[in-house]
Parts: structure tokens; sequence; C-alpha cells
């Protein structure tokens, strides 16, 4: 009998994978052997830098950027993390600030320009409130994931010592995004009433804004033509038993369900200077 593939893997602690990681899921021609990162987007660094992972969970604008530098990346569409990029954007309790269009003349700050989450906080802004986002400078804290990619000129550099959330208590700036974890004590999110503003908007839409998929070394895929089905029947029996042990089911996996999503996001990208164009989700998600 043929031995498994096995592939390092690194994915994020989402209750909809654990049946993959703790053994409850398996595959006769696949074994992931799981890589810890903490924080996980050191995995999105490592896999699109060439390191030593063969599968990583990835956010979908490093995906991005990574295939438009070229980088031997394959995407699966199975939405692994999202949020509601609404709730994301927050200020200091005390802030003046009534709505997002007082950002306008101010300092914002994220960990990175082409981080997903300031993607679509960004894409809100302009799309839905009306701000302009050249008339916002915004503050970051480390370069994209990729080395090629340049940040565009409405942005700088933090050169302090504090880390997002002490220069917006300090009033350095008007309101910070891109948290992974929103600590409530001291801030208040920018767009009134955002969660409930937010479950308005995909009910209206009909679009999950997604952070994370999944990418696989294009190599790979290349090699055993059977691998990204295989892997897709692996991720959907995990989704399937978590969801049956109560936990909160993710959006539906595939490209078709994910397709308004990531061309949203793609759409928001090449407005805000990361990519030059739109890509096609096709180009990035192949059909499977």
């Amino acid at each position: 009998m043929a031995q498994p593939l096995v592939l390092k893997t690194a994915l994020g602690k989402h209750d909809h994978v654990q049946p993959l990681k703790d053994g409850r899921v398996r595959s006769s021609r696949v074994e992931l052997r799981f890589e810890d990162f903490e924080p996980l987007p050191k995995a999105f660094r490592t896999m699109v830098r060439g390191g030593d992972l063969d599968i990583s969970e990835m956010a979908i604008v490093t995906h991005l950027l990574a295939h438009h530098y070229g980088k031997p990346i394959t995407g699966l569409a199975i939405p692994l993390w999202s949020r509601l990029p609404h709730t994301n954007l927050v200020c200091a309790s005390n802030s003046s600030l009534t709505g997002p269009r007082d950002l306008a003349g101010t300092k914002v700050g994220v960990r990175a320009y082409a981080q997903t989450s300031g993607v679509w906080v960004r894409g809100f802004l302009q799309h839905e409130y009306g701000v302009d986002l050249d008339g916002i400078t915004w503050v970051t804290m480390e370069d994209a994931h990729l080395s090629e990619y340049d940040d565009p000129p409405n942005t700088t550099r933090n050169r302090s010592e504090l880390a997002l959330r002490p220069l917006l208590l300090s009033g350095e700036l008007s309101a910070i995004m891109g948290e992974r974890e929103v600590d409530p004590s001291g801030i208040r999110t920018v767009i009134p009433e955002a969660e409930a503003t937010a479950k308005a908007w995909i009910a209206r839409t009909g679009i999950v804004p997604i952070n994370h998929t999944l990418t696989v070394k294009t190599a790979l895929v290349e090699d055993h033509p059977w691998l990204a089905g295989e892997l897709m029947e692996m991720f959907e029996e995990a989704r399937r038993i978590a969801i049956e042990d109560g936990a909160a089911p993710p959006p539906a996996y595939g490209l078709e369900a994910n397709r308004a999503s990531l061309q949203l996001a793609f759409a928001y990208s090449a407005e805000q200077r990361i990519t030059p164009h739109a890509y096609d989700a096709n180009e990035l998600y192949p059909a499977i």
C-alpha cells in the first residue's frame, strides 16, 4: 500500500478544522503534519516567501499579492476565518468622532496597509459612507508579507515604540483597525451600531466578507492532480463533524459559494492600489 503524502500544514485555532487536527478526519492518501505559528500571520509570510510549508491558511489579500508577484501558490476556496469589518474599526470611547466621515484629515492605524481586514474596512468606508480614502493618512506598523510590495503614498510607517492600541489611546491616531481580538475596554466602534449594520449589509447583499482561505504549493497540486479534491473532502468532513458538535457554521466551502465575496475584496484591493487591476477569482482558485 502506498504511503500517504505528508504535508506540513499551518491552520488557525478554528472549531471547524479541529477534527483534522485531532485525527477524527483522516485520509489514506494525505497526512497533514501540523506546524504551530503564533501569531498565525507568521505562517502566511513563511508560505509566500518560500518557507517550509506545504499548506497554509492565508489571508486572501496576501494570497492575491502572492499571485500578482508570481508565487507558486494555489488557493482552495475554503473560508477558514471571517469577521464583520464594521466592528473592527474602533476609536477611543471619549473620541469626538460621530461617524466614518469624521475620519477625513486624520490618521488611522492598521498593522499593514495590505492587511485583509484593512482592505475590507476601507472598502466599506468608501462605498457605504462616501469617505475619500486619500483624505486619510494610513499609519502602518509593518510591511506587507510580500517583500516586493510597496505601500501607496498616503501611508506612513509608525516609528515609535507604541503599538496600535496605545497610539490610539494617546491621541496619536483617530481610529485603528485590524486587531485580531478586539478588547472592548476604552474603545467603541466608529460606525454606530456596527454589528447590526454589518449583519444588515450581509443580509442585503448575500456576501459574507471572507478574511482567510486555504493555500497549497502549486507544485503539489500539479504533481498530484487528485490532491485538491481530497483536501476539499477532508475539510468538508471536518466542517460537518464540527457543526454536529455544536460549532458555529462557517460559510459554505467552494468557489461558487464564495465568488462574490472574493471578487469584491479583489475589486477593493485594486481601488486601494494594492494591485494594478482587479483579478478574477478563477485565477487564484482553480475549479476542483
